[in-house]
């Protein structure tokens, strides 16, 4: 039998972008499916676009409460075996359910199945977009520690796996469905990668907590990283990949947080080599010279001749675009 999917939509003050999230959802070629849509207390038109869809789809509303307890209310209101969430201001491309649930017929006893997104990123007029892509190993595992696992709308999600673990944490401020990707693994739940993608994760506004506040995010990006390793350990499956995918986001984002916090910016340096002596820098995202410097002067004065880099080549810039306007 054809299973049925209930693809979840909480929104909240999106009354710009909700009508073309529901028409997306509305408009999968998979027929099996219903639209759910819970309005989280917005204050603009939204609620109004929603009503606009009549009885097309199931919506609700009420007062704001917070994304995590949006999505666990459209949890309980669902009726299908898997859930496909769509976050208000996204959409999906017309074949992405039918094409993950085909995928079901290669694969068994899968809880999540996870794909590449599409960015589209959104500047005054400007519209760019740009496929996430996911890096191999397709190990969850490693690709939870770099990061890479997809924005809530890639999946889809098996309802009883989500039951299982306990649904969305309600107090998570920021990277939530990180949190949940570990809850999910530390459970047991089977993790499937299928290669196309089907789901379009728009970025435009920086208003958004996240992107806010940057301590916040690598607060609870630290947390979800440390949990990872110490349950590895503590199953005994932590490799030398797992290790190092761990200790290479760590840099990553080390080197983010020397910008606002040089003093946590070093002690995750001395977290890294306490967890793995031999740890390489990423010969990917650090160049040549940063990795001379770091190896005989360490992380400080290898970010402060970055720095000194990136300002020489700004000035370089600004001079020729100058000259090239004088003349």
């Amino acid at each position: 039998m054809n299973p049925k999917v209930s693809i979840l939509i909480p929104c909240y003050n999106a009354e710009k972008w909700i009508a073309q999230a529901i028409e997306s959802a509305l408009n999968q070629t998979y027929p099996y499916k219903e639209v759910i849509v819970v309005d989280d207390g917005s204050t603009d038109r939204s609620l109004e676009v929603i009503k606009g869809f009549g009885n097309s789809i199931y919506w609700e509303t009420r007062e704001n409460l917070g994304g995590n307890i949006a999505r666990n209310r459209l949890l309980e209101l669902s009726t299908g075996e898997w859930l496909q969430y769509l976050d208000a201001d996204d959409y999906l491309l017309l074949t992405k359910i039918e094409k993950q649930i085909n995928f079901l017929e290669q694969v068994s006893s899968i809880d999540i199945i996870y794909s590449p997104s599409i960015l589209e990123y959104w500047e005054t007029e400007i519209v760019k977009q740009e496929i996430l892509p996911i890096s191999k190993p397709h190990d969850p595992w490693i690709l939870l520690a770099l990061w890479q696992l997809p924005q809530t709308g890639s999946p889809l999600w098996k309802k009883q796996a989500l039951l299982d673990v306990g649904k969305w944490k309600i107090n998570q401020p920021v990277c939530q469905e990180h949190e949940l990707y570990l809850r999910l693994l530390k459970g047991g739940k089977k993790f499937a990668y299928f290669h196309d993608y089907g789901s379009v994760y728009r970025q435009w506004s920086e208003s958004t907590l996240c992107k806010k506040d940057k301590t916040l995010t690598y607060q609870h990006r630290s947390e979800i990283t440390d949990n990872l390793e110490s349950y590895l350990k503590l199953i005994n499956e932590l490799n030398n990949e797992r290790l190092n995918a761990i200790n290479k986001s760590r840099f990553d984002c080390a080197r983010i947080i020397w910008l606002f916090n040089r003093t946590w910016a070093k002690s995750i340096i001395r977290k890294i080599h306490e967890s793995e002596h031999d740890f390489k820098l990423p010969s990917s995202t650090v160049s040549k010279l940063y990795q001379i410097i770091y190896h005989y002067w360490g992380f400080e004065a290898a970010e402060i001749t970055a720095k000194l880099k990136r300002q020489v080549l700004g000035l370089i810039q600004y001079i020729i675009k100058y000259a090239k306007g004088k003349f």
